[in-house]
Parts: C-alpha cells; sequence; structure tokens
C-alpha cells in the first residue's frame, strides 16, 4: 500500500494525501476526513524511514523557469515546490532568459547534477524538437503543449492559449472595439505566444475586423519593453481603441505608457492582460485579464512527474480551463 494507492482509493490527489499525512493545514475538512478514512480502513504505516534515506540521498527535481522577468511562474514555481516537498522530493530552481535554450541547459544538468527529474515553466518547442531526445529523465512541460512530439518521457500541461485569446477579442468587439492592437510575445510557432496570435487572427477574421501585421508588435515579457513598445505602435496606429497585451505584465507597462502619452485608461483607451497574476488585480485601474489556473497547472504538472518517477508511467499531455476576468482597464471606444 503506497500513497498513490490512498490517492485512488480516496479520490484525491497524491500532493493532496501527501498534505493530510503530513498535517498540513491547507486541506479542507470534508477532504482530510476521507483520505484518513481509507488510511484507517487499510492500516496504512508512512514508511518515515525510506523518505529519510531519500532525502539524504540529497536527489532532486529540477524546475527550469524561463522567462525572470514573468510574474506568472513565480506563483507556479512556489506552488509545484510545495506539492514536491509535500511529496518527499527535494527541488532546485534555475531562471533562464527568456531567449535561453532551456533544452541545452537540462543536458547540462543532466550530466553534472544528474536531477531525478525536470518540470520545465515555459519552453520554445524548436529546442525540444531539436534536442530533448538526448535527455532520458521524466520531464514535464508547463504552459505550453508538447503533444505533437511525442517523447516517451515527456508530458505537458498548459492553457488553450488560442481559444483564450479568441475570447479575449470577442470580449473587446462586444465593448464596441472595432480598432484593436496586439502587443507582445515572439511569434514563432513554436512559441506559447504563438497560439494566442493565432487565437487573435482567428477572431478578427470571424468578427470581420480589421487587422493586419501594423496593428500587432511583439516584444519580451517585461514592463520596460512593453511600455516603448506601445508608444511604438500607438504611433502607428493612432487609430485604435484597444490593446490585448499577451501577459499581464506587458499590460502593466502599456497602461503606463499609455497614461504618459496622456491619455486615459479605459476612458480613452482601453487595455487586457493575459495571466491572472495577482497583482493584475492590484494595479489601477484593475485589470481585466485572461486568469491561466495556476493551482491546477501546478498541481497536475506535479502529479504526472510523480507518476513519471515512481511508477514508469506513460506521456499525459492535459489542458487546464482558463477565465476571462473583466476589470476596470476596459470601457467603450472613445467617441462612442
Amino acid at each position: 500500500m503506497t500513497i498513490r494507492d490512498i490517492a485512488r482509493l480516496s479520490g484525491c490527489g497524491v500532493a493532496t494525501v501527501s498534505r493530510v499525512l503530513n498535517n498540513h493545514p491547507d486541506v479542507s475538512p470534508d477532504t482530510r476526513r476521507r483520505v484518513m478514512a481509507v488510511v484507517e480502513e487499510q492500516g496504512f504505516q508512512p514508511n518515515t524511514n525510506a523518505k529519510h534515506l531519500k532525502q539524504q540521498a540529497g536527489a532532486t527535481v529540477a524546475i527550469i523557469v524561463k522567462g525572470i522577468m514573468n510574474m506568472l511562474f513565480s506563483d507556479l514555481v512556489e506552488r509545484c515546490q510545495q506539492l514536491l516537498r509535500d511529496a518527499g522530493r527535494d527541488t532546485t530552481v534555475y531562471y533562464l532568459d527568456e531567449d535561453a535554450n532551456e533544452v541545452a541547459y537540462a543536458l547540462q544538468l543532466c550530466r553534472e547534477h544528474k536531477p531525478l527529474g525536470i518540470l520545465f515553466l515555459g519552453g520554445d518547442l524548436e529546442y525540444f524538437q531539436a534536442e530533448f531526445a538526448h535527455i532520458a529523465i521524466p520531464c514535464v512541460l508547463l504552459t505550453n503543449s508538447a503533444k505533437e512530439l511525442d517523447f516517451a518521457n515527456l508530458s505537458s500541461v498548459t492553457t488553450d492559449d488560442t481559444a483564450a485569446a479568441a475570447q479575449t477579442i470577442e470580449f473587446l468587439a462586444a465593448k464596441g472595439h472595432k480598432n484593436i492592437g496586439v502587443l507582445g510575445g515572439n511569434w514563432s510557432c513554436t512559441q506559447i505566444s504563438y497560439r494566442r496570435f493565432q487565437g487573435c487572427q482567428q477572431a478578427f477574421r470571424q468578427l470581420g475586423l480589421p487587422f493586419d501585421a501594423k496593428r500587432s508588435e511583439p516584444c519580451r515579457y517585461s514592463m520596460a519593453d512593453a511600455y516603448d513598445t506601445t508608444k511604438l505602435l500607438l504611433g502607428r496606429c493612432p487609430d485604435l481603441t484597444a490593446i490585448f497585451c499577451l501577459s499581464d505584465v506587458m499590460a502593466i507597462g502599456a497602461i503606463r505608457s499609455i497614461h504618459d502619452l496622456g491619455l486615459r485608461v479605459p476612458e480613452d483607451f482601453s487595455v487586457v492582460g493575459y495571466d491572472g497574476i495577482s497583482l493584475s488585480q492590484f494595479c489601477v485601474p484593475r485589470l481585466t485579464t485572461v486568469r491561466q489556473d495556476t493551482e491546477q497547472l501546478a498541481e497536475q504538472g506535479v502529479d504526472l512527474l510523480l507518476r513519471s518517477l515512481e511508477r514508469h508511467s506513460a506521456p499525459v499531455h492535459r489542458v487546464v480551463p482558463f477565465q476571462l476576468i473583466p476589470g476596470e482597464s476596459v470601457g467603450a471606444p472613445r467617441g462612442a
């Protein structure tokens, strides 16, 4: 009888069962009772000696974070570390620039530090296609889908970015906006932001709204880059009345840029972000954003990695739900 058996019989996740057994407070009373009922019924006794030996061995799970300015990953890292710690796994976090080759870095880690497994937070599929075959340990990619790559040791959990972006454009159109710009990301077909850009293009076509290359501008996932790029985009397309930014960090930079141009949000200009980071609900105005479910991304990602580590499970590719959260940064077009 293992923790995974308890999880199966109780209908809970492995991480949840671990939190119950380790007496963590962040478990509902009903869930705790359900888990403990199975524990008592099965006469389960946690193997504390084995857990201690595992921790003493020093083998860790590596978490590779791509993009030091991406605040979404801050929430994910913290949650993943907690879940892995509850499962008796030590972690080491490595931060890379958003343009770095995360797979080449992972190969180096495998040679030098020999991690048990790797969680990739963000990733460029081009790098995976070229070099991941040389990695033999279990891995999970979060926030991008590795389904088409078909590697036996690579699972993934992501949001339906295409659908989320399309819904955002539809939301702005319903508010009366016809001239909408798109800001941010790298539009290579292997990048996360490409799927969001595709969703925008699909929505523009279906709604019959004008859109061409001049109404969009890529930029890095940073407030400073978004600040400068917003000025560039508005200078080129003064008829725009709204911008969809492909991250909340970019949206916050864009709002400051719009303010410094003498315009108000949302009275003169509307802005929507993407990610649903906590900061988006505390900036002024409160940001309208697409919320990615970081709790599910982390829990499902860690669960898939543990399954692969402990049971050599086949790869799984999952999509978690998103939510468009209306805030204060969207209004009717100026002059409407």
